[in-house]
């Protein structure tokens, strides 16, 4: 499973971008659980968020949904930090 995450907005206006590809990773399972969950609350175009806030994409195998703060899920919180952190 290959798991994208693009931030774009806030204060300065930073894109930040990030890629995890669970295919050989021992934790895959909980990868592949929690992308499931991000997407399901996901929009499929982008809201409208805060001025200064942050926009999120999320693609998950080619599937992008949306996100924006400050109404992320938990799961999509979780999953763009570990994405964000994580990835290349």
């Amino acid at each position: 499973m290959r798991i994208q995450v693009r931030r774009t907005g806030g204060f300065a206006g930073i894109e930040r971008h990030a890629e995890v590809d669970t295919a050989e990773r021992p934790d895959a399972g909980e990868w592949q659980a929690l992308a499931e969950r991000a997407c399901a609350d996901g929009r499929d175009t982008p809201p409208v968020g805060l001025p200064d806030g942050f926009s999120y994409q999320i693609t998950v195998d080619g599937r992008t949904v949306y996100a924006a703060d400050p109404r992320l899920t938990d799961e999509q919180r979780r999953l763009i930090s570990r994405v964000l952190k994580e990835g290349a």
